[in-house]
């Protein structure tokens, strides 16, 4: 009886430890949707989330890499800083039906930056590459 409740037991501990705790998001509705969730995946250190609102090509993956470290490099409290730090929404420019410029800071360094939004099938993605090279 006592092995029939320990392999019981430790079947069910396992079986809690594999199952995911985040689930795959709802695709974004919109270029803002995909934009807010975007950043604020990214201020919250969660880039494996931020990848799934982003352009899949070799260039986002690199600066999203790229962004991932320095946020590891920074110290506990300005981590939490920024894990804590509202999204301010300063435009919203929309360029064509297919693609929209959100222009942004957070609270907590204020610093302006800006990312490009584009509809990909049904879905709104996150070029990142244009935040470091508005030419393109």
């Amino acid at each position: 009886m006592k092995k029939l409740i320990y392999i019981l037991l430790t079947t069910f501990m396992l079986g809690s430890c594999s199952s995911s705790s985040e689930s795959a998001p709802e695709p974004a509705e919109s270029a803002l949707e995909a934009g807010r969730e975007f950043v604020d995946a990214c201020l919250k250190g969660n880039f494996i989330r931020a990848k799934l609102y982003m352009l899949n090509n070799v260039a986002n993956e690199g600066l999203l890499a790229d962004a991932e470290q320095k946020y590891r490099q920074l110290d506990r409290t300005e981590r939490q800083q920024y894990r804590e730090a509202s999204i301010i929404i300063e435009q919203e420019e929309v360029l064509d039906e297919n693609s929209t410029i959100i222009f942004y800071r957070n609270s907590y360094d204020k610093e302006a930056r800006k990312i490009k939004i584009v509809q990909q099938g049904k879905e709104w993605r996150v070029d990142f590459a244009y935040t470091f090279n508005p030419n393109l």
